[in-house]
């Protein structure tokens, strides 16, 4: 007879402990292949538990294929390989991801979370979800939902001077999702032209997804036309409204070259990725290079993770008639990655008026937070020895440093101090050489008197070299 010690007050059941029992038995050939298992009534009376019991373990047995019942014979062990001795694998070597404690980290471009508006999105989560109700269960279009799309529509024709029909609108959940959806709309087998210096992670994405992209170089207008029309490019992906890590603002004619070049061949688009438009201190916003596109050769894309918080994982592409109508017939099996509830919350978000007065409190705060850096700077012993670069917009600044000090030397006495630099030339593909020493200031997630712990130490860079891996003084 079976004999077994099963714990009721276990945490897992009676029968799951029994069946697990019986199961090693038979894998460690303890319990021989066609050999008969007592009946559930004999071994509930032996083990002192409920017949119930036996019979759900059996059954869980015979379900995987270990045990086999015969009419009115009772219940056989099946014939089952023994496993033999596996040697046991190394466990993946993998890095722990690991937060490092900077005390000011200024290239990351944060967001600062005191500022997120929980009362509004509070009270607009609970009156969609009484409002809502069954419909926020049903599947998602794979397009996003209408009212979010429509929302979007209104607002980019009021604000941005884009007349797009919802339609065109296609959600998604990050940009690096919708850079995907891009390139498999567009074509593995194009050239992608990026934008050199320019944002890292836009080209690792087009490596991962194994696409040939090249960096193109900037003049004082954005874009090279001359080195875009020497790269082979046939899909160019820029920022023309606020270039990041330079600050460079497209200019209308610029922008009509870049269009001519699209238009010369139909193979030809241009991905404008609008990501801190927004955030434009003086004037209006720059018209967007979609809005004056007559020749449908420009997709948009944008998303929400600067103007309300990075985890709000929603973007949005605005695609071309023609590119709408094929992504539509091609790409519609695609599910939309982003919960109807989240897109309910941000359209009524939109419509409500609410999205439009946090801007203009986050314009407001930031140009003051901007401000107060700048006079930090100006106020510093450092003043002479830089040279600010920046065109009243976006969440970002350049910083020439007038150092006869390397670029690595800086970077290795503030990392020294806790404080984390980025420079011009980490946004450089190794095919240009940016000016050294200038620093990338992200200043929307930092505080002004902090900063200004960081211009006092770079201030002492100028009496500092390297030697043998070694900060020394001069």
């Amino acid at each position: 007879m079976l004999t077994y010690s099963l714990d009721p007050q276990a945490s897992t059941a009676l029968y799951d402990q029994l069946y697990r029992a019986i199961r090693e038995d038979i894998l460690a050939g303890r319990l021989t292949a066609n050999s008969r298992l007592p009946s559930k009534r004999s071994l509930a009376q032996h083990l002192k538990i409920s017949v119930v019991t036996v019979e759900t373990a059996y059954g869980q047995l015979i379900a995987e294929g270990y045990v086999y019942a015969r009419e009115k014979s009772g219940y056989f062990v099946s014939p089952v390989d023994r496993p033999g001795i596996r040697p046991a694998l190394p466990a993946p070597s993998l890095p722990e991801e690991t937060k490092e404690n900077w005390i000011l980290d200024l290239r990351a471009n944060r967001m600062d979370p005191s500022c997120f508006p929980f009362s509004v999105w509070s009270k607009i989560t609970r009156n969609v979800l009484s409002r809502q109700d069954v419909s926020l269960l049903e599947p998602v279009p794979y397009n996003g939902i209408y009212e979010l799309r429509r929302a979007l529509s209104d607002y980019l024709h009021r604000f941005r001077g884009i007349d797009v029909d919802p339609g065109q609108i296609v959600i998604g959940a990050g940009t690096e999702y919708l850079y995907s959806l891009l390139i498999q709309l567009l074509g593995r087998d194009k050239r992608y032209g990026v934008e050199n210096p320019g944002y890292p992670k836009i080209r690792r994405i087009y490596n991962a997804n194994g696409v040939d992209n090249v960096g193109i170089s900037l003049d004082e207008e954005g874009i090279s036309i001359p080195a875009l029309r020497s790269s082979g490019a046939q899909i160019l992906h820029l920022s023309p409204s606020h270039h990041f890590p330079t600050g460079i603002v497209t200019p209308i004619g610029r922008r009509q070259e870049l269009l001519h070049w699209a238009q010369e061949r139909p193979d030809r688009y241009i991905i404008e990725d609008d990501y801190d438009s927004e955030f434009r201190f003086t004037g209006k916003p720059i018209p967007t290079m979609q809005s004056i596109d007559h020749g449908h050769r420009v997709v948009y894309i944008n998303s929400f993770s600067k103007t309300i918080a990075p985890s709000i994982r929603i973007s949005y592409l605005i695609l071309p008639p023609l590119l709408a109508e094929r992504f539509h017939r091609e790409f519609s099996f695609y599910s939309c990655t982003v919960s109807s509830f989240e897109q309910y919350t941000l359209a009524d978000f939109i419509s409500g008026g609410y999205f439009e007065r946090h801007i203009s409190r986050m314009k407001k705060l930031y140009r003051e937070r901007r401000n107060a850096i700048i006079q930090a700077i100006l106020e510093s012993p450092l003043a002479p020895y830089v040279t600010i670069l920046e065109k009243d917009a976006g969440l970002h600044f350049l910083l020439q440093l007038s150092l006869d000090v390397p670029e690595e030397t800086v970077r290795a006495a503030c990392k020294q101090r806790g404080f984390r630099l980025g420079f011009l030339s980490d946004y450089t593909d190794g095919s240009m050489t940016a000016a050294p020493n200038t620093l990338v200031i992200n200043y929307s997630g930092i505080d002004p008197e902090q900063f200004r712990r960081v211009l006092e130490h770079l201030t002492e860079t100028r009496n500092l070299k390297m030697e043998d891996g070694k900060l020394l003084l001069k």
